[in-house]
């Protein structure tokens, strides 16, 4: 591909027959969480409790037992916000899909929020520790045998 086709490609405009999609940046999180069908109208009254909370948008799922939660991953959790409904009484989706997403979901908002704890390295310093190191260890590059005695003469 030539640069003047990527330049084209990432410039054009949307089919307007779809919605374009809103990049999200790294800790805005939307998640859709599914109910089961007994007892009914729970992912209504889940919106409805959860559309109190703070910093936390609620939107109708694309599934009809769920909702799509919008937060950022500073202030919930869906691990969290899941946890508190089942402690209210309602019943989440478990079948088989729900339960790997949900795993998946739980995992990789846990490594982010711990990634984001961590201090920052100084990734461009840190083969300096290696250098020194390597210069402290004996290896092949040096050779102590005086210049004369390695000449062929």
């Amino acid at each position: 591909m030539t640069p003047e086709r990527a330049r084209e490609l990432a410039h054009r405009v949307p089919h307007t027959g779809h919605a374009p999609a809103v990049p999200e940046h790294g800790s805005i999180k939307r998640r859709e969480i599914r109910f089961t069908r007994l007892p009914p109208g729970q992912a209504k009254r889940a919106a409805e409790l959860l559309a109190g909370l703070e910093y936390l948008e609620i939107s109708p799922g694309p599934h009809a037992r769920g909702i799509t939660v919008r937060y950022d991953l500073i202030d919930y959790t869906c691990e969290g916000l899941e946890k508190a409904l089942r402690n209210l009484g309602y019943h989440l989706d478990n079948s088989l899909y729900c339960k790997i997403v949900r795993a998946i979901v739980y995992f990789t908002e846990e490594t982010q929020l711990r990634n984001l704890t961590e201090p920052a390295r100084l990734i461009k310093q840190s083969n300096q520790v290696y250098i020194k190191a390597y210069q402290q260890h004996p290896h092949g590059d040096c050779d102590d045998t005086p210049v004369e005695l390695r000449e062929d003469r």
